[in-house]
């Protein structure tokens, strides 16, 4: 039961953002830009990254979410974007995407625990500075993106065609205005 009153119905993150529009609209344009912007690295590549930083930080609804992204730009595989969530060194990824999740790792525990080492294992495998800053500041806003939604103990669903489902919707039509479609689809249902 979220520690608020918001939205019924209205899982994870949409809770608070129908709650606060007024926040939802700039939180909702850092995910476009991130995920979705103009990169080297691709969205699935991008999507993973969100993907295994919310798992690192036991965020159910933004590991599932962001997870169904993933698995929706990476043709449906799912077993991959679970592999990464488990032992991204063991999963079937590039070298360069095992080296920017490790630093991904680091700033999930702390920014200050990401060393030079890191960033030159993510250089030697090509990573640019463009490519090591994103995984940064995505790796940053998840941690912020999930104690929002697991501080305000936000509901989940736990049928994993819902994820699905919201997960093409997300990969297709992106994250700006994603609040206010959920904010019609809630009146829809209402009528």
């Amino acid at each position: 039961m979220p520690h608020i009153t918001l939205t019924e119905g209205a899982p994870g993150i949409l809770g608070p953002m129908l709650f606060r529009p007024e926040t939802a609209k700039p939180l909702n344009e850092l995910a476009e830009s991130l995920l979705r912007g103009p990169n080297s690295l691709s969205q699935g590549e991008r999507e993973l990254i969100a993907t295994y930083v919310s798992s690192q930080n036991d965020c159910f609804f933004c590991q599932t979410i962001h997870g169904a992204v993933a698995a929706h730009h990476l043709q449906g595989n799912e077993t991959l974007v679970a592999e990464t969530k488990r032992a991204p060194e063991n999963a079937s990824i590039s070298a360069k995407l095992k080296a920017l999740l490790a630093i991904a790792a680091k700033v999930q525990g702390g920014g200050k625990h990401v060393k030079p080492d890191d960033i030159e294992r993510a250089r030697q495998q090509g990573a640019t500075d463009l490519e090591i800053h994103d995984t940064v500041l995505i790796a940053a806003a998840f941690c912020m993106y999930n104690r929002y939604v697991d501080g305000l103990a936000t509901w989940a669903p736990h049928d994993p065609n819902v994820y699905r489902q919201q997960g093409a919707r997300l990969a297709t039509e992106g994250y700006i205005g994603s609040t206010e479609r959920q904010r019609a689809d809630s009146a829809a249902q209402t009528v």
